[in-house]
């Protein structure tokens, strides 16, 4: 099977170098430092679960020439998304299908626009897992993804890959209900992300700080809300659950726009704690614990080079 990873950075990074490493043909989309690392250094990643080292990975900044993909991982940061598209054109073969390992909740729309709903499935990853330098990617916790059919069917090509990714040591679920798993990671990560960002903590000090928690809880009963407007049948348990899955989780865990924040980078904001809140007013569901979390984090949603208002 051909996978082509579009955004080879901490999530595309990390499960294509799996794929790769259990044998799948896997190539690479990158850009700058982090390709000519790949091309001449091959591809390293640190992980509780075992390091590993591709030396021969295919990887280039071009999707020209590279012929069609079974698979495209599309897992570019959410703001590359519209310059992104551009590269997927060349990569869409007649049975191709493009899954985004994204944040947010909207990615399955816009790659329907962009390449039409037979080449689209959904998808979400679990994963902590970044760039540490160039051609390194630092995994620390989960290892998770989950795919789907948008009509919740088990077409061939997603059967393979939950054959090939379980061979690659990933935990994998073909998902009949794709659309409401995307929903239930983006209520999870939407405040795992702002809490994160604004204390400028791993989740442990969140967790255990008693007045942090009652602002998580709250937050979380807003994601959950807007989700509920919006129809989306989340599970009778998923604060629970995810309260549960918080504490469980180690608790140097780091968001990824914690990450992105202390090292000046732009943030996603816009499709995570924003997205909640523009969400909210369409549904008619107030949210201001997000609304806070987007007015403490606003001056940095650009990075250093900050110009712009959310």
């Amino acid at each position: 099977m051909r996978i082509a990873i579009l955004g080879s950075g901490g999530v595309g990074g990390y499960f294509g170098a799996r794929l790769a490493a259990a044998g799948e043909d896997v190539v690479f989309l990158a850009r700058g430092a982090h390709l000519a690392a790949l091309r001449s250094r091959g591809l390293t990643i640190e992980s509780p679960l075992g390091n590993l080292h591709l030396t021969n990975v295919k990887a280039s900044d071009s999707p020209d020439g590279l012929g069609p993909a079974d698979l495209v991982f599309f897992a570019v940061k959410l703001y590359d998304t519209e310059s992104a598209l551009a590269m997927l054109p060349p990569l869409i073969g007649p049975d191709s299908l493009v899954i985004p390992f994204q944040n947010g909740v909207e990615s399955v729309d816009v790659l329907t626009r962009a390449v039409g709903r037979a080449h689209v499935a959904g998808g979400t990853a679990y994963v902590a897992a970044v760039i540490k330098e160039p051609g390194l990617i630092h995994h620390t916790a989960m290892n998770r993804i989950i795919f789907g059919a948008l009509d919740g069917s088990r077409p061939r090509l997603l059967e393979q890959l939950l054959a090939a990714a379980t061979r690659a040591g990933i935990e994998a679920t073909l998902s009949d209900k794709i659309s409401v798993d995307i929903w239930a990671k983006f209520v999870r990560l939407t405040v795992m992300s702002g809490l994160t960002a604004i204390t400028r903590c791993s989740i442990g000090p969140v967790m255990a700080d008693p007045d942090l928690l009652a602002l998580y809880e709250t937050a979380l009963h807003e994601s959950i809300a807007v989700a509920r407007a919006k129809q989306i049948p989340l599970p009778a348990t998923i604060f629970d659950d995810i309260l549960a899955a918080q504490r469980a989780a180690p608790p140097e865990s780091r968001s990824s726009m914690l990450e992105d924040l202390e090292r000046g980078r732009r943030l996603e904001l816009p499709w995570l704690s924003a997205a909640i809140v523009r969400i909210g007013e369409e549904v008619g569901v107030e949210t201001p614990t997000h609304r806070l979390i987007v007015a403490l984090l606003r001056p940095h949603v650009h990075g250093r080079a900050q110009e712009k208002p959310v």
